[in-house]
């Protein structure tokens, strides 16, 4: 362990150390690695997938209702959306929860 100068007070601080204890400047700011920097874009890919599946799966159900020749297949319809919108929404919430552990576990140190 080496040890270097403040800018800011010019105390001697280990290069490890983030802050200067002396005067508490920032001397090194943590980066993400590799695999955390993956993660995290996978995460905030997956959120916007989802959304978008959200929207279109709800459109295109809106289509199918607006289409139907009966009540009964206006009510399935809207009852095939309602299940298929909490489908969605329980693997939304499920990859949230791992992906979100996954992108806190990886946060650089």
């Amino acid at each position: 362990m080496a040890l270097i100068n403040c800018k800011e007070c010019n105390a001697e601080v280990s290069d490890k150390a983030k802050t200067c204890p002396k005067c508490g400047t920032t001397l090194r700011v943590p980066k993400r690695g590799v695999v955390g920097k993956i993660i995290k874009y996978s995460f905030i890919a997956f959120n916007l997938l989802m959304l978008w599946w959200m929207i279109a799966g709800v459109g295109g159900a809106a289509e199918t209702i607006d289409a139907s020749a009966s009540e009964a297949e206006q009510a399935g319809a809207a009852i095939g959306t309602g299940l298929g919108a909490m489908m969605i929404m329980v693997i939304w919430v499920f990859g949230d929860i791992v992906l979100g552990l996954l992108v806190l576990f990886t946060r650089p140190k």
